[in-house]
């Protein structure tokens, strides 16, 4: 893996967006800041300074991330990693009455907050979900818009880790 760093690192910017513009949900813009601030000395450095172009942006860009999301459990266009993600945690298969909960849930969730529920699902369940859910609807803004943000990068380091080991075979 480390010369595959390296390899990253001797990219040009088009290619190195084409790889990782969509570890974070179609908000290529991560990437095309960080290729600029290569060379990495690892993955964890590339994701850390992935991390830091988010929190230094805007409030607006973080915002404008956050909404880029689909909501958990819903039946539209997503992109391939979101539907890979989410059928790992069986959102592809609930009953229409579990349906019908997380879709009132994900409806009050975005009401309150101004943007999509947001959890990194590996290992979770719908149930777990659905209790995530309830747990952060009690929770002010500020900290949900703290939390979320985390989530997005617990998402894009598992793209990440997901991408190295679909290259390492």
């Amino acid at each position: 893996m480390d010369d595959l760093i390296h390899l990253v690192n001797g990219w040009s910017d088009q290619r190195f967006m084409k790889e990782f513009g969509s570890l974070f949900e179609e908000s290529a813009w991560i990437a095309e800041r960080a290729a600029g601030l290569r060379p990495f000395g690892s993955w964890e450095e590339m994701m850390q300074v992935m991390t830091k172009q988010v929190l230094d942006s805007e409030y607006k860009e973080k915002l404008e991330l956050l909404r880029k999301h689909p909501d958990l459990g819903a039946r539209i266009s997503m992109s391939t990693s979101s539907v890979r993600e989410q059928a790992g945690a069986g959102l592809d298969s609930l009953t229409p009455e579990q349906y019908n909960e997380l879709k009132q849930l994900n409806e009050r969730y975005t009401k309150q907050f101004g943007f999509p529920f947001i959890l990194a699902v590996k290992g979770h369940t719908k149930g777990s979900i659905s209790d995530s859910i309830r747990q952060r609807l009690e929770r002010s803004e500020q900290e949900e818009f703290v939390t979320a943000l985390n989530e997005v990068f617990k998402i894009a380091t598992i793209r990440l880790q997901q991408w190295m080991t679909e290259r390492a075979k």
